[in-house]
């Protein structure tokens, strides 16, 4: 008796152990995240949850399945630094900012302008891309030039910097969600004109505009583009502006450029991330 007693008593202390060494491995994996060694606040351990859109090319989109494009392509290299998982889910550009913030997603990649409106909504990145303002429009409507645009039936993605500038210029703007919407008011001469981000005008034109489609002026954004955080979420940020800035060391940034943008020149003013790393120009 005394030794089935004993035994009891070793069973219990091994299964008291057993126990706390599941409890603690439980916990650490309700951790939101460790990267590095260090909590970075994100809503599952070891994973970047990541929201973007499905139809904005060449910067996010998704091909045979997969989420990809010039932004989408870089912030999986930045994970990748991190040694986290992206995970990327579509959804529209009006909700995106108010999602990041909330908590539906850790960080949103799309093209975002930083702009002062939006900083009261979410916190950016250093910047890792500059941009154009695009006019697209059909051959035959007589436009080649924004300032024709009074008067006419201008469509925006709503939320867009795109549709800042329209609303600011007084063009009371037909607003829809997404940028197929907008290409497709185009395509079904229910919209003049579409102010589009020029390279995603430039490129939805030519693939998917029946050849009636054009990119007829662009002019350049005075903003840098950024990846978006949530406001109480600075480790995140700064992880990210680190790991940005290594993948602009190593070449990477420079290489998706010229993938996704040949033959593009870039602003003599603009540097990506911190502006203190050396990066190689991408062929113009």
């Amino acid at each position: 008796m005394r030794a089935f007693g004993a035994f009891r008593r070793v069973v219990a202390v091994v299964g008291a152990i057993t126990l706390a060494s599941a409890m603690v491995a439980c916990g650490s994996n309700q951790d939101k995240s460790v990267a590095g060694g260090e909590d970075l606040g994100l809503m599952t351990a070891g994973t970047l949850r990541i929201g973007t859109l499905t139809d904005a090319p060449p910067n996010v989109y998704v091909k045979d399945g997969k989420f990809t494009g010039f932004d989408n392509d870089l912030i999986t290299a930045v994970a990748a630094k991190l040694n986290l998982k992206p995970e990327f889910v579509g959804t529209d550009f009006s909700a995106l900012l108010s999602q990041v913030n909330g908590g539906q997603f850790d960080l949103g990649s799309s093209s975002i302008t930083v702009t002062e409106a939006r900083k009261k909504t979410v916190a950016f990145s250093n910047g890792y891309d500059f941009g154009y303002l695009g006019l697209n429009t059909t051959k035959d409507s007589g436009i080649t030039s924004f300032d024709q645009l009074t008067g006419k039936r201008v469509v925006v993605v709503q939320g867009t910097v795109q549709d800042d500038y329209a609303t600011q210029k007084n063009l009371n703007p037909v607003r829809v969600p997404n940028y197929n919407a907008a290409l497709g008011q185009l395509k079904a001469g229910t919209a003049d004109a579409w102010v589009s981000p020029a390279e995603i005008g430039e490129k939805m034109a030519k693939e998917q505009g029946g050849g009636t489609v054009i990119l007829a002026a662009k002019e350049l954004s005075d903003a840098p583009m950024a990846f978006a955080v949530a406001k109480s979420n600075d480790k995140l940020r700064e992880a990210v502006n680190k790991a940005l800035d290594e993948v602009i060391a190593d070449g990477t940034w420079t290489k998706l450029v010229e993938q996704y943008y040949p033959g593009r020149a870039v602003p003599a003013n603009f540097k990506p991330g911190s502006g203190s790393v050396k990066f190689t120009a991408p062929k113009a």
